[in-house]
């Protein structure tokens, strides 16, 4: 088993750094929404409110899940924390159901239509898969544990 002192890459540092900074970007994403509803965005329209309005309570729990198991895996990695793997385990399944539900309990597609509403959240599960993967990558080479 490889130990924790072995030299970590300098794009592995890098790549954490980055990650973070996509954590505290979800995380203050996430509060907006908490402070401003449908209003975080920007100027919401009455569908915004409605469909803000709908959401049932779990939700904004979901959502912080998400958000904030993924900055706590940032820190893992950055810390050289074997626990990564499981935070960043956690935020891509509380992803995954958060953009489930939305696509599946609601008519924003219908509303909006694909293009504009899907995007992001591939990006975001995308970017969530690659954290896991680099967190059991880094466990493998020894660069966390």
């Amino acid at each position: 088993m490889a130990t924790r002192s072995r030299t970590v890459p300098l794009w592995f540092r890098i790549t954490a750094l980055v990650l973070l900074l996509w954590g505290v970007a979800g995380c203050y994403a996430c509060l907006q929404q908490f402070r401003l509803g449908a209003d975080a965005m920007g100027p919401a329209s009455d569908y915004d409110r409605a469909l803000y309005a709908s959401l049932p309570v779990w939700y904004n729990a979901i959502y912080a899940v998400a958000v904030g198991t993924g900055l706590l895996g940032a820190l893992a990695l950055l810390t050289r924390s074997v626990l990564a793997v499981p935070l960043y385990a956690i935020s891509l399944v509380a992803v995954v159901i958060q953009f489930g539900w939305l696509f599946a309990a609601t008519d924003i597609i219908a509303v909006r239509g694909a293009a504009p509403v899907v995007p992001f959240p591939i990006l975001i599960v995308a970017i969530g898969a690659f954290a896991l993967w680099l967190s059991r990558h880094a466990r493998r080479r020894g660069w966390i544990g």
